[in-house]
């Protein structure tokens, strides 16, 4: 029998032949020619598959056996004939609701990646995408930067991934090795740099275009729905922690206990801080204690910024929780060279008064999350210590009930969709 090949010409097996589509021809075949024509159609008409001339005039018998309705069966190979289309989670247009679409699976260009993706968090900061408050935005977009997945397909001059390598997508979504900042390597400052599921379309779909630049390499250690919120959440406080200044045994605070705050507490802890958790109520205390906390302040009891000069004041305080009025507050808590980190940006501005700032050289300083190196460095970091993200799980085809309990503040702490419909 003649064998169908792929265009590198590796046979299938007869397991692997699924007939499934076919080629119209007038008749049975009677010449070289007319079965080099059924050939041609057959070629144009089948994606990746072909059956060589040589093969079938090599097997006269079989090609004179062809049905006299002029039907030629193809099998197809499962794994490159995948199918053509996915699920994804759309917004169509500032302040729509959620879609679930089924579109065509994306092809990588050069430098690019396709990502299966397996599991992507739920940040606050996708409502940016739902209520059209980021400049610049293009509709129906697909969110989604706290993607944990696996190659699926590479670009041309793409050489660090290989299909079925596992990795994770984050909020920055590349850079133009070009500007000034790029050329330095501070790549995270890059004056063009791209939001994944802002400036292209993100993880709330079965598969999504990355630029090669943009994937961490996830250890084998962490499953897919952890592996996601690390990628912005996890990068954003770890990075911010381990450039902050502090040294082991300095106090650190970490101001909040949510969906940044507890992965900030389980850091802080890990790097050899002396860990003080501050939240509101004494009910916090317990989870503040068993993520890592060496102490727990709550400020609903009394001035968490006087409690923290008791302990002589905090070298760096991570204000995790977006309070403009209870950050603002923290400042008097920093010791002489302390630094106020804010990871989380407050609606409002902050309120504050510059003789603190100037007798105690304290600084007040925002934090962007990082690279898909810090990314890596965080989800390397977090194997190796024990750090594990506190999550809720919900199938892509509940995206709205997901996205609805991140955005509340209802989650227990972070939200993460499966790929399931």
């Amino acid at each position: 029998m003649f064998r169908p090949q792929h265009h590198d010409g590796e046979s299938h097996d007869d397991a692997d032949r699924d007939f499934n589509e076919s080629v119209q021809c007038d008749g049975p075949p009677s010449s070289d020619s007319t079965i080099l024509a059924i050939l041609l159609e057959y070629s144009l008409s089948n994606e990746g598959v072909q059956i060589t001339s040589s093969e079938v005039l090599e097997n006269p018998t079989d090609a004179a056996s062809l049905p006299n309705n002029g039907q030629l069966q193809s099998r197809k190979s499962k794994e490159h004939f995948m199918n053509k289309k996915m699920k994804a989670a759309q917004i169509s247009k500032p302040g729509g609701e959620w879609e679930l679409v089924e579109r065509d699976i994306p092809e990588p260009g050069a430098g690019q990646v396709r990502v299966k993706v397996e599991a992507c968090g739920i940040c606050h900061s996708d409502m940016f995408v739902k209520e059209g408050l980021w400049p610049g935005l293009q509709y129906p977009r697909v969110p989604g930067h706290e993607v944990g997945g696996r190659v699926d397909a590479v670009g041309d001059n793409v050489r660090e991934w290989k299909k079925g390598q596992r990795v994770g997508v984050g909020w920055h979504g590349g850079h133009c090795f070009v500007c000034a900042q790029c050329k330095r390597g501070d790549f995270a400052m890059c004056v063009n740099r791209k939001v994944t599921g802002f400036d292209s379309d993100g993880g709330y779909a079965e598969y999504m275009i990355a630029r090669a630049e943009a994937l961490a390499a996830i250890p084998d250690e962490l499953p897919a729905e952890e592996a996601g919120p690390f990628m912005c959440a996890g990068v954003t406080v770890y990075n911010a922690l381990r450039n902050s200044g502090a040294r082991g045994g300095e106090v650190v605070a970490v101001h909040g206990i949510g969906g940044l705050g507890h992965l900030g507490v389980q850091y802080a802890r890990q790097m050899g801080f002396k860990t003080v958790a501050l939240g509101r109520g004494k009910d916090k205390e317990p989870l503040a204690k068993k993520l890592g906390a060496h102490r727990y302040i709550d400020s609903d009891a009394g001035d968490a910024a006087a409690e923290l000069q008791k302990l002589g004041g905090a070298h760096v305080i991570l204000a995790t929780a977006p309070n403009a009025k209870a950050i603002s507050a923290l400042v008097d808590g920093l010791s002489a060279d302390g630094k106020l980190l804010v990871p989380a940006a407050p609606n409002e501005p902050l309120a504050v008064s510059m003789m603190p700032l100037i007798a105690g050289r304290r600084l007040v300083a925002g934090w962007y999350s990082g690279t898909a190196k810090d990314s890596q460095d965080t989800l390397e970091f977090s194997a190796l210590a024990g750090v594990h993200p506190m999550i809720e799980k919900y199938p892509l085809g509940r995206v709205a009930e997901a996205y609805e309990q991140m955005h509340s503040g209802k989650a227990r702490f972070r939200v993460v969709l499966s790929m399931d419909v």
